[in-house]
């Protein structure tokens, strides 16, 4: 079974979908005119702006608790275990197909917002729901819906592996191999800290995220920089390696078994958008819910989350790994992060640790939210309830299982959740380029 799901993962996650996520993601930023890059001042100050609901404006959570919520299930796992496998895998090269990757990524990301918050609706608690399912069904009519259920079928699946069952084993290994605490007992914490914010619903969980979510993000890059910072020497080399390398290859050194070109792009891609999710559908989902009435300013704050999960997080995570030569030492995953960062920083491993739990602690919020906003599209309000108990067993159950299958299965369900949602992009591209159109015509 187990090789079975590594093949079809292996399928899903191969050529064709990488192509159809990086080509959807240039075609919109083509079309776009490079507007999500080229605006992207406008997007600090809207998320600025956003830290507070204007009047008049409807939605549940503020623009701003928007984003944290969407980067609260994004900047997890990926940042510190996922480039680290990337730079294992595919050498220091495989760093510049992550930044290409999150650069029309943001272009991918602001279509997803805008057609969220474009062909959003109430649901039957009178509550502003929104997502890929709600914009394949409101936007493409009912002859897609089919391809709506689709998605909101995958996105239940996977949040149950990649944002519940694998981050509690994430977090229970972290804890136990730094503090020695029983996989039980985290378990079973994470699932009552998880309950008391889940059962407030998305207003508990933006505001929680709101807070969490940049005091976390600003402690690790600070650790970054000031390891880069007695390391600057080594920083431009560093950048230099990222480049050239992409095209030419990484030699075998140390530990370092060798990559290939291929490996590069590969990894890069792949661990680019695991990280930052742009074009799964999911983030889409928490942007729905922002109070705002004009989707184009919640575009540019929703693109910010790209920028800020790969371009900053993953690049300081990377930095520090190639300038402390950590990346030849043979290790991979967070093991290769925290040694970066101890070599680097006295202490600093302490930093990665701390930083594994509360970024997988806030993934699993986030994506506790995508789950029910999938699950209740397909089976009503009324499963709201069932699903955040489901959920929070299903967290003391990662924390003490073996996920080897569960882990396969969630990466398969990841793959497939994009692909709907690609269609959907490409198809409703018109509607995006239009609404943007208007809105610059009126703001220029």
């Amino acid at each position: 079974m187990t090789e079975i799901l590594n093949q079809i993962s292996s399928f899903v996650w191969g050529p064709p979908v990488l192509v159809l996520l990086l080509g959807s993601g240039l075609y919109l930023t083509f079309g776009l005119g490079f507007l999500p890059q080229r605006k992207l001042g406008y997007g600090f100050r809207m998320m600025f702006q956003g830290r507070k609901a204007m009047e008049g404006h409807e939605g549940e959570i503020t623009p701003f608790q928007a984003l944290t919520t969407a980067l609260s299930a994004t900047i997890g796992t990926g940042n510190i275990a996922g480039v680290a496998t990337a730079i294992f895998l595919g050498g220091p090269g495989a760093v510049f197909w992550m930044w290409l990757t999150a650069l029309v990524g943001m272009a991918t990301k602001y279509a997803e917002a805008v057609l969220a918050v474009r062909y959003r609706e109430k649901d039957g608690r009178g509550r502003w729901v929104g997502g890929p399912m709600y914009y394949i069904r409101n936007g493409l009519g009912p002859r897609w819906a089919w391809m709506g259920w689709l998605f909101a079928l995958f996105a239940t699946v996977a949040a149950f592996g990649i944002g519940n069952t694998v981050q509690a084993n994430s977090v229970a290994h972290a804890v136990e191999g730094t503090f020695g605490v029983s996989p039980w007992i985290t378990g079973g914490v994470l699932a009552t800290l998880t309950f008391v914010v889940i059962i407030g619903g998305v207003k508990r969980i933006g505001a929680v995220a709101e807070h969490l979510v940049p005091l976390m993000a600003v402690l690790y890059i600070a650790g970054g920089l000031i390891i880069l910072g007695a390391n600057i020497g080594d920083v431009p080399a560093a950048v230099q390696m990222i480049v050239t390398d992409a095209f030419t290859g990484t030699a075998a050194t140390g530990g370092f078994a060798g990559a290939a070109v291929m490996a590069a792009i590969r990894f890069g891609v792949a661990r680019g958008i695991f990280s930052n999710e742009a074009g799964l559908g999911s983030a889409p989902i928490a942007h729905a819910a922002a109070q705002t009435n004009d989707p184009v300013r919640q575009g540019h704050v929703a693109m910010l989350g790209t920028f800020i999960d790969t371009i900053l997080v993953c690049t300081m995570t990377a930095l520090v790994i190639i300038t402390t030569g950590a990346w030849t030492s043979g290790e991979t995953g967070a093991q290769l992060s925290a040694l970066a960062f101890g070599q680097g920083l006295p202490g600093g491993e302490w930093i990665v640790s701390l930083g594994l739990i509360i970024f997988a602690f806030t993934t699993v919020l986030g994506w506790s939210y995508y789950g029910e906003r999938a699950a209740e599209f397909i089976f009503g309000p009324g499963i709201i309830l069932p699903f955040r108990l489901l959920w929070v067993a299903g967290l003391v159950v990662g924390a003490v299982g073996n996920l080897g299958l569960i882990w396969i299965v969630a990466d398969i369900m990841n793959a497939l959740m994009a692909i709907p949602n690609l269609i959907a992009l490409v198809l409703l591209s018109g509607t995006v380029f239009a609404i943007s159109r208007d809105y610059w015509r009126n703001h220029d």
